[in-house]
């Protein structure tokens, strides 16, 4: 776990340690309290500085006991799935292979909360009975030996944006939505930064391990409708900063804000990253800057899907060539890890399904067993020992080389 820079004064942690010390088994209906949001707290007038380590802290502690892996190997898991049939298949699945870890949908990609929230925290009404009972379906993972992280799809968010279209992006008074009729919440909103933390702590009280935050981003092509759409810029509106450094400064400290909300829990924080952002300074319309975000989290998990790529590393064909497009990916980006002093832990996202829209003419070139061992063994040549599978379908490949040592 990384360090925080600014640490709360040590007559804060110790009265944090009294207070809690007795009882901290937080329950649903108490999760917007002071107690629960501690951002609050830290509004007290107390002194901040810089604190020698080690300092005291407190432990937050779900009742839940989970083992890191060696090594995080995991599969994305849906509400659906989670709350369905489909989740003792995946259990029985990961049991059976090298795999020992879930990246399960708390806040979807639409902005549903796959579970039900308690009626007095907002974001109740976005929240949907996908999985009817989260802490048995936690304490069925702990039964089981398998390492659960809490997926939090943040700015791209219909629910929230059409409920709140103040914290949104306008075009001609309504709601923008992309060419998928997306919705899509303003980053520079900091109400949005603590709306989305809060699910995320609601989920660590449950029993989550870890914190997965995806779409930590301005909407795709941004960059070409900024100065169309209607939208506050918050406290960047004065920063005297352009349009790119706005938009990656505010995903950069939203990132920070979110590490440093969530480290009394003491749960690590991992973001989602377009691989390309990598491969250039800053990835203008998005916001996202690899090193930046890397800075402060835990773990760095770049969606590095053959199929994604355009033939900016040589190769023309990029979905037919797993291995070597992961292997190029892997080197460009040890080099950038190697420039920080604390890097994260590296934890790619994986290809594990058919992209056949490339394949238009027929002729598909489809992903199965060697093609998801290509892209394990790319990673493993290039010192990277931990992943993720994507399929949006959770229908996973059975036969790869999970761990191919």
């Amino acid at each position: 776990m990384k360090k925080s820079r600014i640490i709360i004064s040590l007559v804060l942690i110790l009265g944090l340690v009294q207070l809690f010390s007795s009882e901290f088994e937080l329950h649903a209906d108490e999760t917007e309290s002071k107690m629960v949001t501690f951002h609050s707290t830290y509004e007290t007038g107390l002194q901040i500085k810089e604190l020698p380590d080690p300092i005291p802290r407190f432990t937050f502690n779900s009742g839940l006991h989970f083992e890191y892996p060696d090594a995080v190997r995991g599969i994305y898991v849906t509400g659906h799935s989670a709350g369905g049939s489909r989740f003792e298949d995946l259990i029985e699945f990961i049991n059976d292979t090298p795999l020992n870890s879930m990246v399960i949908d708390v806040k979807d990609d639409y902005g549903k909360i796959t579970y039900k929230l308690p009626e007095d925290l907002y974001g109740h009404e976005f929240s949907e009975s996908y999985i009817d009972d989260p802490r048995a379906m936690l304490e069925r993972l702990e039964e089981e030996g398998i390492y659960p992280i809490a997926r939090v799809v943040v700015f791209k968010d219909s629910e929230l944006a059409k409920s709140k279209p103040e914290w949104s992006f306008l075009e001609d008074g309504e709601v923008w939505v992309n060419g998928r009729g997306e919705a899509f919440v303003n980053p520079f909103v900091q109400d949005v930064w603590e709306y989305n933390i809060d699910i995320a702590k609601h989920a660590v009280e449950l029993g989550f391990q870890e914190i997965q935050l995806d779409y930590v981003r301005f909407p795709e092509g941004f960059e070409t409708r900024d100065e169309m759409l209607d939208y506050t810029r918050g406290d960047y509106e004065d920063a005297g900063l352009d349009n790119v450094r706005e938009r990656v400064t505010a995903v950069n400290e939203f990132v920070e804000y979110s590490y440093n909300e969530l480290e009394p829990y003491g749960v690590d924080v991992s973001v989602d990253i377009f691989g390309y952002a990598a491969t250039v300074e800053d990835a203008p319309g998005i916001g996202q800057n690899f090193l930046g975000i890397s800075e402060n989290v835990d773990v760095i998990s770049s969606m590095i899907y053959p199929s994604h790529w355009t033939p900016y590393f040589g190769i023309d064909e990029p979905d037919r060539e797993p291995y070597n497009v992961v292997n190029e990916y892997s080197q460009v980006e040890n080099e950038l890890l190697a420039e920080l002093d604390d890097p994260p832990v590296s934890r790619p996202w994986l290809q594990d399904f058919t992209a056949s829209w490339l394949y238009s003419s027929g002729n598909v070139f489809t992903y199965g067993p060697d093609e998801v061992t290509a892209q394990i063994q790319a990673l493993y040549d290039n010192d990277i020992y931990e992943y993720l599978l994507w399929d949006p379908s959770n229908r996973y490949t059975r036969d790869a080389n999970f761990d191919p040592r």
